[in-house]
């Protein structure tokens, strides 16, 4: 293993591993690699961090992992290996008395059998495997004990991707959620570019009655990778290997919802080969158009009525080349909404992008004559709200009464351009409602600023001291084994609009505010009670909470640790619970990977030596609540002070300063 893997076990930075090698004497020495990059023994380093109380992560998990890794070798390609691993539990999952059976046979019985046993459950088996897979699959079921079969290949494919994350592009998962949202609910849901599974993992989460996922992906890694993953989840898909555009593996099958975020610039594409294909309703697409013609792929592929939604470059919506195309899908009405999204909400692009939201028109259909436009870029923390709400308005013929969005006539848009870029039709900020709301806005801020000073001198009965290192370590895992507290989940899918009692979403809790969605109450649902703990399942978005009412149901991507306040104080788990989450956040590379909340460390002290720590960390969480309201006054401030001064109803007093 290498000191980037020892610093995940130990949940600690590389500099740390680096101070442990000069500073000890006895920490172990390397078994290989070279001077700048050297490898340890799993084992030895293992023993070591035990000895140090500094071993965080569950041994089985990193020996799984290094085993794995450690399968690929010569022309067998660590993807190859998670393939066959994630064959196995599928197996493993669908015939767990046979592997109990087969795995007290002898080594060489077990690897002559295996493939079969295999493959009587799964097609998904790769053609290369490892050329020795006992120990592998022997570590995986001991992996599969603790977490389970899909948990057990979704942290393998995390550490997969974390690793291989320049080479994989992800959409993060509030994109996702939003072009889910706004082209759901859906029985039947096909993504053509699917890559990992976001949209089509989601889907299946998110929409009640999944009949049927639908994916392809060009890579075949990748595809068969996305197939294993929905399968352990029971999900109903279909994946398929293979380029849409050329080689639709889905010709002829209509979905209520195509969702995807497809290649850009694609220049090859197959313009020569696909110049007649009937899929071009709205016109051929331009050679350098690529994307038009994957907006063309899906609405072939929606059934009357059905819905495509799509992300895209913002060129797509003013290239001169593709103003015909554009033109057609006006005219025919099938685009509904192009919504801009705020820059950064999809890293590592240079531009910020815009989903393009179309409809397949049924027979008999009136055409509509209008678009909606909306602009998200001013609220980069919250444009999936503002996006949603924009659109549910809109089909409701209703105005959502912000600047951020407007309904565009067609026939304003068929000029010699067509030019769909939301900004262009957004009209400019309107004036403040009344005289003398940056007066009130900015003595809010004055407030705000002398609570946060208030706050701050509150801290002051922190003080330096010299590290411990004598504290032992415990895990919210041990904890809940010996009984002292409860890891709970609530049901994957809670659903919202009905009935009258309130659910605590994973946005509520990121944003630190009193659950506004509500449910009608069911037999799984988990409800909250005061003192528990709740945590983000996010790693890319810490948020912990101490509940301070009853009566709350747990929504879903969240979990409580629910304390014994005679054995265990709540603000101090909450505490390490969040520096646990900002800790996975940093080891994160990926938007799918999750926050093991039963790896969590915290040190073992007595009640007292707990509320001590748990006030401190309470002290915290005021700065933390008082940061934000501050900044978000003087983001208000800021604004009004900018309208007014434009619209002429604030202007610098003749006082010299």
């Amino acid at each position: 293993m290498t000191a980037a893997d020892i610093a995940r076990l130990a949940a600690v930075g590389r500099a740390a591993v680096s101070n442990w090698r000069r500073r000890h004497d006895d920490f172990p020495q390397p078994v290989g690699g070279t001077a700048v990059s050297p490898t340890f023994s799993l084992a030895e380093v293992e023993a070591w961090l035990r000895g140090q109380g500094k071993l965080a992560d569950s041994p089985v998990r990193e020996r799984v992992w290094q085993t794995l890794r450690g399968a690929a070798y010569g022309d067998v390609e660590l993807a190859d290996v998670l393939a066959f691993a994630g064959a196995f539990l599928l197996y493993l999952r669908a015939d767990r008395d046979h592997w109990r059976e087969l795995s007290a046979a002898p080594d060489e019985k077990i690897a002559e059998a295996l493939p079969g046993a295999v493959r009587a459950h799964t097609a998904l088996m790769p053609d290369v495997r490892p050329a020795d897979p006992v120990p592998l699959i022997r570590a995986l079921s001991q992996l599969v004990d603790e977490l389970g079969v899909a948990e057990t290949f979704e942290f393998l494919r995390t550490r997969y991707l974390e690793h291989h994350s320049r080479r994989v592009y992800l959409t993060p998962d509030p994109v996702v959620r939003l072009m889910l949202d706004l082209g759901g609910p859906a029985r039947t849901v096909l993504d053509p570019a699917c890559g990992t599974g976001a949209y089509l993992g989601m889907a299946n989460d998110l929409f009640k009655d999944v009949e049927k996922l639908l994916g392809q992906e060009i890579d075949d890694t990748t595809a068969r990778m996305s197939a294993i993953q929905l399968a352990l989840r029971g999900a109903p898909a279909e994946i398929h290997s293979g380029d849409s555009l050329i080689a639709d593996a889905f010709a002829g099958r209509t979905v209520d919802l195509v969702v995807t975020n497809p290649p850009f610039n694609d220049r090859g594409w197959g313009y020569e080969q696909l110049t007649g294909d009937p899929r071009w309703e709205y016109g051929l697409p331009p050679r350098m158009e690529s994307e038009l013609a994957w907006l063309q792929h899906g609405l072939a592929h929606a059934r009357p009525g059905g819905v495509v939604v799509m992300l895209m470059p913002p060129a797509v919506a003013n290239r001169r080349s593709g103003r015909r195309v554009r033109a057609e899908l006006l005219r025919r009405g099938a685009l509904r909404a192009i919504i801009g999204l705020p820059p950064g909400a999809v890293p590592n692009m240079a531009v910020a992008l815009t989903v393009w939201v179309l409809r397949r028109p049924s027979p008999g259909d009136q055409p509509p004559d209008d678009v909606l436009m909306v602009d998200t870029s001013a609220d980069p923390t919250s444009f999936e709200k503002v996006a949603l709400n924009a659109w549910r308005n809109y089909l409701k013929g209703k105005d959502d009464g912000t600047d951020s969005s407007v309904v565009v006539r067609i026939i304003d848009l068929l000029d010699d351009e067509v030019d769909l870029t939301p900004a262009r039709y957004l009209p400019q900020r309107s004036a403040p409602t009344s005289e003398g709301s940056f007066t009130v806005a900015r003595e809010l801020l004055s407030a705000k600023t002398e609570e946060l000073q208030r706050t701050a001198t509150e801290l002051s009965f922190l003080t330096q001291s010299k590290a411990r290192d004598d504290v032992s370590m415990t895990t919210i895992g041990e904890l809940a084994k010996a009984g002292v507290l409860d890891v709970l989940r609530g049901p994957a899918k809670v659903k919202t609009g009905e009935g009258n009692v309130p659910v605590l979403t994973f946005e509520d809790l990121a944003e630190h505010r009193d659950p506004r969605a509500t449910a009608a109450e069911t037999p799984d649902d988990l409800r909250l009670h005061t003192g528990d703990v709740v945590v983000s399942l996010a790693a890319r978005y810490p948020a912990v909470r101490v509940v301070s009412e009853d009566g709350a149901i747990l929504g879903p991507g969240l979990a409580v640790v629910r304390v014994d306040p005679s054995r265990s104080d709540p603000d101090f788990v909450a505490g390490w619970l969040l520096l646990g989450a900002q800790g996975a956040r940093l080891r994160s590379a990926t938007s799918s990977a999750r926050f093991d909340v039963r790896r969590c460390r915290l040190p073992r002290l007595p009640l007292d030596g707990q509320a001590e720590l748990g006030r401190a960390f309470r002290k915290l969480s005021t700065l933390q609540t008082t940061l934000r309201e501050t900044y978000e006054a003087g983001t208000n401030a800021l604004r009004l002070g900018l309208e007014e001064l434009a619209t002429g109803t604030l202007r610098p007093s003749d006082r010299t300063e």
